[in-house]
């Protein structure tokens, strides 16, 4: 469903933070991210249900690590994809160490003009993979058929996360001028169908912060859980074999 309406469309930049209660996650949370191990271990019990799930169509599906992580992070989840049917792949750019426009560029320069058609990718990011994903769907729509981020700041760039200030000094960034740009980028929109997942106990990313209030055709779906485990959660892994499964569906109609 949509978390936002027409108006908050057009909210002024200077009105945002105060407008939309946004802030970094309470520094409480953290001790809640080592549910991530009970996700991780709840991937065997739910395993009937999950091999259950629609089959895919052999589409490929580029999985996106978040912050300091590389495709390791995402061999459960592609190996979960790749078994539905899926041509599920890593995104080949090693370790994600900030910069998601640079990273953006690497993929987009490693894209073939053939990618098109149903050769369309679905690009899947976790955190700030996610970040990487919108910003490949906005240069190339025409090789993009649908985005689904994790747990992925919109609103603020690394602002309103709790890493956000070690990411400003390794990145060298004042983070409200960053803030700025980064609502500016956010500004062209995207032409994609777009599935957000967020929880709003993440101790990393600000909840408020993850909804997108650029695109009214988000579809926005809450979960419990940590951060670190929305990439092993088999609430996440049922909601992405679901989201595949349905556009694979509309465009057959």
């Amino acid at each position: 469903m949509s978390e936002v309406n027409a108006q908050e469309l057009n909210i002024p930049f200077d009105n945002r933070q105060k407008r939309f209660g946004l802030r970094p996650p309470k520094p409480s949370l953290k001790f809640l991210e080592a549910r991530a191990l009970l996700e991780l271990g709840s991937l065997l019990p739910n395993a009937p249900s999950l091999l259950a799930q629609p089959r895919g169509d052999g589409r490929p599906v580029v999985l996106m690590p978040g912050f300091l992580a590389d495709d390791r992070s995402l061999w459960p989840l592609r190996g979960f994809l790749n078994y539905l049917g899926y041509d599920a792949r890593g995104w080949g750019l090693g370790l994600n160490g900030g910069g998601p426009e640079e990273y953006a560029e690497r993929f987009l320069s490693g894209l073939e003009d053939s990618v098109q058609g149903e050769n369309r990718l679905t690009l899947i990011g976790w955190s700030l993979g996610g970040v990487v994903a919108r910003i490949v769907a906005m240069e190339r729509p025409d090789a993009v058929r649908e985005v689904i981020t994790l747990g992925t700041p919109v609103e603020g760039g690394p602002k309103y996360t709790s890493a956000g200030a070690y990411y400003a000094r390794k990145r060298g960034l004042d983070l409200d001028e960053f803030e700025q740009h980064v609502h500016e980028q956010n500004q062209r929109g995207l032409q994609v169908p777009l599935t957000v997942v967020y929880s709003r106990s993440d101790a990393v990313v600000g909840w408020r912060a993850a909804i997108d209030r650029y695109n009214l055709h988000a579809d926005h779906i809450e979960v419990p859980g940590s951060h670190i485990g929305l990439g092993f959660s088999p609430r996440v892994w049922r909601i992405i074999a679901g989201t595949l499964a349905t556009q694979r569906r509309a465009r057959s109609i």
